[in-house]
């Protein structure tokens, strides 16, 4: 017992209770007492801290809790929205009704409409697997259809050549130029059935992937194709090495690189460019030519089958039409800058792979 309080209580008890000896065991007592209440004290002040901290973690996930229910109740609201509206049903519930709210009625409506998409996911489903098996036919049809077109037209060429050969003392000049067209129509007709069976069955081959250096497939092509004496083929800069089905790549540069020749080869020295752009996600190249140029009213459509900009007996209009649907596999991009008499470039993306 502090000291101070001894002393005061010393001082107003009777002199024969201070000197009684059971004073000291009262004293005692006082102090143990006083003791146990500060004990007893600090830890309800412990205690209360411990519930303060509890109640307030407590107070902030119930805070959390209702943001989370409250975002739930606005998506669930956002998306019947939208499937009512897609689904065209007048049955909505509005979540922001509190006073009509009934989520029996909400939970009621939600499975009515995931049972709606379900029906919807098998009716596509159902769809898919038609159009799968009428691509297949088709494919299987443009095979039977070319195989019975191009044996007539190679032989009806073929019997041409002969008569030629074996008659062209008795041809008068004009019957020599009208044999050397019905050649040239029938060249044109094998080459426009060989472009639609390739434009059909593009992405239906088994070919693989492989790496292969740009620069070496540039080569080989302006080896296998006619450049006229006028032309020049440059290569701007280096090109990267790429992993994909080469034959289709090979067509893709193809065509770009024949239709910059024949748009060139008029010009007393004409340039065709090869040129790779540097891109994060994509191979990016263009082929560029000096010649005649395309029009601004004639570029619309021009990636489309049998689009030609004139009646050259020597084009079947199915070339850009073919790079498109190459692009287009490999999720990238072919679009054209062109102005008349200032020659054309073709800008084209592949996406790279992982």
């Amino acid at each position: 017992m502090h000291s101070l309080l001894k002393r005061q209580l010393r001082k107003y008890l009777p002199e024969s209770y201070v000197q009684d000896p059971g004073l000291g065991v009262f004293l005692e007592a006082i102090e143990k007492s006083y003791d146990n209440y500060d004990d007893k004290l600090s830890m309800m002040q412990r205690a209360s801290t411990i519930s303060s901290n509890e109640l307030y973690e407590a107070n902030q996930q119930l805070r959390k809790e209702a943001v989370r229910q409250k975002n739930i109740l606005a998506s669930l609201e956002k998306a019947i929205g939208s499937l009512t509206i897609y689904l065209d049903d007048g049955n909505s519930t509005d979540l922001n009704d509190k006073e009509n709210f009934n989520a029996e009625h909400l939970a009621k409506n939600i499975s009515k409409l995931a049972a709606q998409m379900a029906g919807m996911t098998a009716e596509k489903d159902r769809l898919l697997k038609n159009l799968e098996i009428q691509n297949e036919s088709l494919n299987n049809y443009a095979h039977m259809v070319s195989h019975d077109l191009k044996s007539p037209i190679r032989n009806i060429n073929a019997l041409m050549n002969w008569i030629q050969a074996e008659e062209k003392e008795k041809f008068s000049e004009e019957s020599k130029e009208n044999c050397s067209l019905i050649s040239q129509n029938l060249e044109k007709m094998d080459k426009l059935i060989n472009g639609i069976l390739y434009h059909a069955t593009l992405g239906k081959t088994d070919e693989k992937r492989i790496t292969f250096a740009i620069e070496d497939l540039l080569n080989e092509i302006e080896e296998n194709i006619e450049i006229p004496e006028n032309i020049q083929i440059v290569h701007v800069n280096e090109f990267p090495t790429i992993s994909f089905e080469k034959s289709r790549i090979e067509q893709l540069f193809k065509n770009l690189i024949t239709n910059a020749i024949a748009a060139s080869k008029d010009k007393e020295q004409g340039l065709v460019r090869i040129e790779y752009i540097e891109d994060p996600e994509f191979w990016k190249l263009k082929v560029s030519d000096n010649g005649k140029g395309i029009a601004k009213r004639h570029q619309e459509g021009i990636f489309e089958m049998f689009k030609k900009l004139e009646n050259d007996g020597n084009t079947i209009g199915i070339g850009l039409a073919i790079s498109k649907k190459i692009v287009d596999f490999y999720n990238g991009k072919l679009w054209m800058e062109s102005e008349e008499n200032q020659g054309a470039t073709f800008y084209f993306t592949l996406k790279k792979t992982i």
